[in-house]
């Protein structure tokens, strides 16, 4: 895609969200089943269905999705979906990249085996690998820009509101 192309799928969205702010507020949902026999859980994606269970660190086969794998991959989507369409924006051509997600999590958290040990990913990193013949200067722009407007990035960064309580 050219950026002429994403430029005129995008500006009626644009002009319209700027004309009635309200109609950018939207709700996205997820469900998850709970599995009857085992600790698992079933999620309905868009490509079809997620069971997910527990990290080998925690018991589990392996067999199924851990969900702090899925959020890692969730953030890689979505940051290289984002640095995509800065990128297309930009003019920057890339020929081919790779986004790499890590995460560290101490396993004793969630078992608590430790109170001191978080529930939780301690840290997060993201890093790209980028074939472009871009300069530093654009690179650095391509980088902040992504950042910026990555949904899963700012949403681990600050935090929204969120509860959890029986439905």
């Amino acid at each position: 895609m050219q950026a002429e192309e994403l430029k005129a799928i995008q500006a009626p969205l644009k002009e319209r969200y700027r004309g009635s702010p309200e109609t950018a507020l939207l709700t996205l949902k997820a469900e998850g089943r709970l599995d009857e026999l085992g600790v698992a859980c079933k999620v309905e994606t868009g490509r079809g269905m997620i069971e997910a269970g527990l990290h080998p660190a925690t018991g589990g086969t392996g067999l199924q999705a851990c969900s702090g794998d899925m959020l890692l991959e969730a953030l890689a989507a979505c940051a290289g979906v984002t640095l995509k369409a800065v990128a297309t924006a930009l003019g920057i051509d890339i020929r081919e990249g790779r986004v790499q997600v890590e995460g560290d999590l101490d396993f004793r958290g969630t078992l608590g085996v430790s109170k001191e040990a978080p529930v939780g990913f301690r840290a997060i990193r993201v890093a790209f690998a980028l074939d472009t013949d871009a300069d530093e200067e654009k690179l650095a722009s391509l980088l902040k820009l992504t950042e910026r407007y990555c949904v899963v990035y700012q949403t681990l960064r600050t935090p929204p509101t969120i509860e959890l309580r029986r439905a």
